[in-house]
């Protein structure tokens, strides 16, 4: 089996970390199957995100402000690490409830946690797997509720038409990277190094 680009992220140094810094991890099918697979415990907290939406695959840094999410990831971060995000519908609602948020979401790990010059929290984490919210069972002291994963849709290998779409997908986006300035370089190296089609469009997806 090859060696993981993507797992290894949790040996990565954030020390010197910019919270304007680009993060650009690859992920391979192997570690696509061992996510699959993985299993989870059936109560996690859900952080409600203003703005972002987490993709499977990405790291992204946010900014915690909320005390419900800064005790929601202080409590997260001395256990499993592990939480579940979702977007807010309206990301003027300061104390979101369950009609405040989408019911699809991703599972993330919680890579770092930094406490920034200016007083906030921010919080550097990884998309794992999609999930949908069957209910909301407790908003306090933060949101919880039951779920159900949402496996990653996969055509066949042999679907002509598939790959003729990821292929344009990588033509375009590297057109657009090399044409637009506020587009780290390095993006062209993982587009041209991603070996998951899944992953390819979720880091797109990210990008847009």
């Amino acid at each position: 089996m090859k060696k993981s680009k993507f797992l290894n992220l949790d040996n990565l140094s954030f020390q010197d970390f910019d919270e304007n810094s680009e993060l650009i991890p690859l992920m391979t099918p192997e570690d696509e199957e061992l996510i699959s697979s993985e299993s989870l415990p059936d109560s996690l907290p859900i952080l409600p995100l203003r703005n972002t939406v987490l993709f499977p695959g990405a790291v992204i840094p946010i900014t915690a402000g909320r005390d419900a999410s800064i005790k929601l990831i202080n409590d997260a971060n001395k256990g499993g690490k592990v939480i579940r995000v979702v977007s807010q519908k309206d990301e003027a609602v300061e104390n979101p409830t369950a009609k405040d948020i989408y019911k699809t979401g991703t599972v993330a790990r919680i890579l770092k946690v930094l406490k920034m010059p200016d007083g906030n929290t921010t919080v550097i984490i990884q998309g794992k797997k999609r999930f949908s919210i069957n209910e909301v069972v407790s908003e306090k002291p933060y949101l919880t509720a039951t779920i159900s994963d949402i496996p990653e849709a996969k055509p066949a290998k042999e679907n002509e038409e598939f790959r003729a779409i990821i292929d344009s997908i990588k033509e375009l986006s590297l057109d657009i990277i090399k044409e637009s300035p506020n587009i780290p370089s390095e993006a062209s190296f993982a587009i041209k190094n991603i070996e998951s089609d899944s992953f390819l469009v979720n880091f797109v997806s990210s990008d847009t």
